[in-house]
């Protein structure tokens, strides 16, 4: 049958894809929703039990789990670990990571870390090492079990709390060895959340997406937990940048209030919300 359209009639489908295309890429924030990973640090779901925290997760919509001790403990029995990941398997949901996990001096105290971590089928662990020699012995569990290890910051007087201390760490270490950036407390520690994330240049494994406001004081500077989006942070440039990168982690909700943790619904509800629109 011979084609009736038109030269012009042909060409429009294509302009359209075209137009589409140049569009998504002037206005890169119409991809967030829809690229970007939103999961749920556990600490935010702290006032409940393993099985509420499942439950909650689910009635959200939430996926990716990044769990604390309080709901699974990488030094409890192998039964109670596979027990607990049966569940998640169940509800469709996924541990990811785990985290901060405590490190040790001692080689061995890690590698149960690790095993655990591999029973999971968990390819990330979050740290917060207390000593900067722990590295040597993280190192070589990263090498030996293919699994990553992201850095945590908190404050800016914690050891890791200025980006430029932990580029130094990663600098010389097995690339699989990187950064948990906590929007929230690099925030609180001054610094611009967006222009972190590019200078760390693809070391950025995970993201704590909480928020801060930060108040002067006579002694020192004090920081608070806000609603996500509600704070200081520059958490819409973090999602540009995230988007322009490609990122493919997940960003972990989380706040440090207690008042929110109380009744965790509503922050997590609006998190949600505030990276849909934005």
């Amino acid at each position: 049958m011979k084609n009736s359209l038109t030269p012009l009639q042909r060409l429009l489908p294509v302009a359209v894809l075209l137009l589409g295309l140049l569009g998504l890429a002037s206005n890169p924030s119409q991809l967030q929703a829809a690229d970007l990973k939103v999961g749920i640090q556990t600490w935010t779901l702290r006032e409940m039990n393993f099985d509420q925290a499942v439950e909650f997760a689910g009635k959200h919509g939430i996926k990716h789990l990044q769990m604390i001790g309080k709901h699974i403990d990488p030094m409890g029995s192998v039964e109670e670990t596979r027990r607990k990941k049966a569940i998640l398997d169940e509800k469709g949901l996924v541990c990811y990571t785990f985290g901060v996990a405590g490190t040790s001096l001692k080689h061995e105290e890690n590698r149960k870390l690790f095993e655990f971590a591999k029973l999971m089928g968990i390819k990330l662990i979050i740290v917060e090492p207390n000593d900067f020699k722990i590295f040597d012995s993280l190192e070589m569990l990263v090498k030996e079990f293919d699994i990553k290890v992201a850095i945590h910051n908190h404050g800016i007087k914690s050891l890791y709390g200025n980006p430029a201390v932990v580029k130094n760490i990663i600098r010389h270490r097995d690339p699989r060895i990187g950064v948990c950036m906590d929007a929230g407390w690099i925030t609180s520690a001054g610094f611009d959340a967006a222009k972190v994330f590019k200078e760390y240049e693809g070391r950025v494994f995970d993201v704590h997406l909480k928020d801060k406001r930060v108040e002067k004081t006579k002694g020192d500077d004090v920081s608070f937990d806000t609603h996500i989006g509600a704070g200081q942070g520059n958490l819409k440039g973090l999602f540009t940048e995230l988007v322009k990168s490609k990122w493919e982690g997940v960003m972990a909700i989380e706040t440090d209030s207690q008042d929110f943790a109380r009744q965790p619904s509503e922050f997590v509800s609006k998190a949600i919300q505030f990276v849909k629109e934005n």
